[in-house]
């Protein structure tokens, strides 16, 4: 019987498959299951992994640690089959862990937002810097068409780090970013920031010897972290705040950014970016900060910069028909919508946003937070919570929220039905020129994909 290092249950997922991949490029022998093939597990597959689809304990083949995410409840076959054979059961946090533990150096970057832009950010210029980093990441970054990848001879090893479930204490990086720090993750993190800040703090001290803690000078909740912190292994960047690394006379023009950058008040360069607003100049400057404590020049990397187009699902323009552009994003959370949403604040088109409540808990408790991030746009369409597993809570839902923020001046209008039935609507009232933003971390991504479809018929 051939025997697994590996055995993922619901390999299929993009994170579960990011692993697999690195563990396979790394010489490992993997194996996964899922209900239904897909992309993700094709990928895996022609690296080398024995992919079953459907989900039985003959999947487990030999004695392979069997790697499983939150979504896989006790009553899975192969999980109760793993735990009969006294097999050991990783989550995928730990796998995560174990992989970092075999490059060099471990880059690590969180915060509430803009992990994944960051993370894709520095993998993508490592890469145009030809240095062979490994990395798994929350998204797709377009020109590579990947989220994971890994080399025989990767020195660098970049992971986006998620704090939602208090995992993160886990790791031990050479390097960890914090972009910023904010109240999110209710469901866990019961005291909101408070706690965040705690489990921060925890995992500052989890650092390799010589490590480095690289942090936005300007968010207030990492201003909360950094006076609980020691000062001696800390780099700071930021735009408002004197920091060692400081962006300073920004041009904003349509879709793109540039700055000046100093480091200790020294001129460096000049940074030009494709991708719009000022929260890409901090996670160009958290980049430029990792680079910089790597010993690389700011001419080695700082070229790279104009090339990055961002990542999947993050300012992703999905459609540009008949004069009307349609961009996706990933934002799901009040501060993460105002920011996407004042990046084009200043382009003089109708600008249309189409939000997804993510969550019932994340939207009541952020109710208040929600009703002031939509100030900067012309028209707000509305559309029924993505629950991910959340019951209703009373009157926290998308009809009473268009209600509530319509109350504020806001042209708001609630589409009840699936995306399919909101793209229908919608659809009609679009003119020439408008600029559209779907907004959420559900399904809400394929509404752009339906209403091109509708606009080409």
């Amino acid at each position: 019987m051939e025997n697994y290092d590996f055995h993922f249950i619901a390999i299929g997922g993009v994170g579960q498959s990011a692993l697999a991949k690195i563990l396979l490029q790394q010489g490992y022998k993997v194996s996964g299951s899922d209900l239904t093939e897909s992309k993700y597990t094709k990928i895996v597959e022609k690296l080398g992994a024995k992919i079953f689809i459907g989900q039985n304990e003959n999947n487990i083949k030999g004695n392979p640690k069997i790697v499983i995410s939150s979504a896989i409840k006790e009553d899975n076959p192969e999980f109760i089959k793993a735990r009969e054979l006294n097999l050991e059961i990783m989550h995928r946090s730990d796998c995560l862990k174990f992989i970092s533990e075999e490059f060099e150096t471990f880059i690590g970057l969180a915060g509430t937002h803009g992990k994944t832009t960051t993370s894709g950010m520095l993998a993508f210029i490592l890469e145009k810097m030809k240095k062979n980093p490994a990395y798994a990441i929350g998204g797709i970054l377009p020109e590579f068409q990947t989220n994971a990848n890994s080399y025989k001879n990767s020195k660098y090893f970049i992971a986006e780090l998620d704090e939602s479930d208090g995992s993160i204490t886990k790791y031990h990086p050479n390097y960890l970013v914090i972009n910023n720090l904010e109240a999110d993750h209710l469901d866990f993190y019961k005291n909101g920031l408070d706690d965040i800040i705690k489990t921060f703090e925890k995992t500052t001290k989890n650092l390799k010897p010589e490590g480095k803690i690289l942090i936005n000078m300007d968010n207030e909740g990492n201003k909360k972290l950094l006076k609980i912190l020691k000062k001696d292994n800390i780099k700071t960047y930021g735009i408002k705040e004197k920091a060692d690394l400081q962006a300073k006379n920004i041009i904003f023009k349509d879709f793109n950014t540039s700055f000046e950058i100093y480091k200790n008040d020294k001129y460096l360069g000049k940074i030009n970016l494709i991708i719009p607003g000022e929260h890409n100049i901090y996670n160009a400057l958290a980049i430029c900060a990792v680079l910089d404590s790597l010993g690389f020049s700011f001419e080695e990397y700082s070229e790279f910069f104009k090339e990055f187009s961002g990542m999947g699902r993050r300012f992703q323009i999905v459609a540009n028909t008949k004069g009307i552009k349609i961009i996706d994003d990933y934002a799901h959370h009040p501060t993460e919508i105002k920011t996407t949403l004042d990046s084009i604040k200043n382009i003089t088109k109708r600008k249309i946003a189409i939000f997804q409540p993510h969550r019932y808990t994340r939207l009541k408790g952020l109710w208040n937070e929600f009703l002031e991030s939509f100030n900067s746009i012309d028209k707000l369409y509305v559309i029924d919570v993505f629950n991910a597993g959340d019951k209703p809570l009373d009157d926290f839902n998308s009809k009473n929220f268009a209600i509530e923020i319509a109350k504020k001046g806001i042209d708001a209008t609630y589409i009840k039905g699936d995306i399919n039935q909101a793209a229908e609507k919608i659809t009609p009232e679009l003119k020439e020129n408008d600029i559209i933003l779907t907004l959420g971390a559900g399904d809400i991504t394929k509404i752009g994909g339906i209403i091109n479809d509708l606009l080409t018929k």
